[in-house]
């Protein structure tokens, strides 16, 4: 599929800059001018970059965002008409920052922890906190990856006849499957440099017919009038890259081979510690190894399409020299090496 703002950076004729950036040097890292388009009010390359996305992740309108998945949840927080919204306790900060900004109040869905871990919430604490709110936030995936109930909560909103919104920042890379937000949100944010090969605070925040044009309003409040035009790039070329089901494949044999928590979601490997948690990671920093975060029972490893086996051989051989300890906290989490 073409790559419409790379391949008008790739394009651009030599010329005198009487404009911004400061740094007057020709390049990737232009503004916007005649043929670069404007992000604001798109109809040439931008434009055309967010309507391949939109099809690729199944919305009536896809946004391109160079200031991070934040805006987009402020974005469609704004988008949206009532006041009071349901959302798990563990919700982003920005999701927070969003409702006290504009003020809209939240309506905390009791979430539960095993084994140190926060539980996306259940069925019943869904639908009763929505019966006091006048919409639905969920996160999909977590940061442990997890999912949280989405057929039922798209068949709830819909029953109800309330916004269905999902923080997708962490499940960029699921636009090839069932599960991708597009599939169940009527509008959903994508942190698309989390989970696929684009630059930092590279975003997509989308809506579904019917919220497009509320979302598209408000969307340029929130979004910078001096957009990226590297990140736009890597956005777009993230989105269309294409899946690697061997790395897939690849990172479900080592959480079973590693004793790795079963969770859902591919590119989280998620490697029970224990109290040595912290001094694991700094040893494996030591060796060249550096994990997404440490909690202090967990060590999380991020992967994406990227990710080369050979890496994940030598973080098992790594791992196998450190001893595992007792989780704290209450409960346990099913592992891959144990029956269901």
């Amino acid at each position: 599929m073409k790559l419409h703002i790379a391949e008008m950076l790739e394009g651009q004729k030599p010329h005198i800059s009487f404009h911004t950036p400061g740094h007057k040097r020709a390049g990737a890292d232009i503004t916007e001018l005649s043929y670069s388009d404007c992000l604001l009010s798109p109809t040439g390359v931008i434009a055309r970059a967010e309507r391949d996305i939109a099809e690729i992740l199944g919305a009536e309108r896809s946004f391109l965002l160079t200031d991070g998945s934040t805006s987009g949840v402020f974005s469609m927080l704004a988008a949206i008409s009532g006041r009071r919204v349901a959302l798990p306790a563990f919700s982003h900060p920005s999701v927070f920052h969003a409702l006290g900004f504009l003020q809209k109040e939240a309506v905390l869905i009791p979430c539960g922890v095993e084994a140190g871990i926060p539980l996306q919430p259940k069925e019943e604490e869904i639908e009763r906190a929505l019966s006091n709110a006048d919409a639905l936030l969920l996160t999909s995936p977590d940061y442990y990856g997890f999912f949280p109930p989405l057929a039922f909560a798209r068949e709830l909103t819909l029953r109800v006849g309330k916004p269905f919104l999902i923080d997708g920042a962490h499940g960029s890379h699921l636009h090839f499957t069932e599960r991708h937000a597009g599939k169940f949100a009527d509008m959903w944010v994508d942190g698309v440099h989390k989970s696929l090969p684009a630059l930092t605070q590279g975003a997509v925040v989308s809506a579904r017919k019917g919220f497009e044009e509320a979302l598209g309003k408000s969307v340029k409040l929130f979004r910078t009038t001096s957009p990226s035009y590297p990140i736009m790039a890597s956005v777009e070329y993230a989105v269309k890259y294409p899946r690697n089901e061997a790395i897939e494949r690849a990172a479900e044999r080592f959480k079973m081979q590693h004793g790795c928590v079963k969770n859902d979601d591919w590119t989280k490997i998620l490697v029970p510690i224990g109290p040595n948690a912290p001094a694991v990671g700094v040893a494996l920093e030591e060796e060249g190894v550096y994990a997404e975060f440490c909690d202090g029972n967990y060590l999380l490893f991020y992967l994406s399409p990227c990710t080369k086996e050979e890496d994940l051989k030598k973080l098992g051989a790594l791992l196998r020299r450190f001893p595992r300890g007792k989780i704290m906290g209450e409960g346990r989490i099913p592992m891959y090496s144990e029956e269901p």
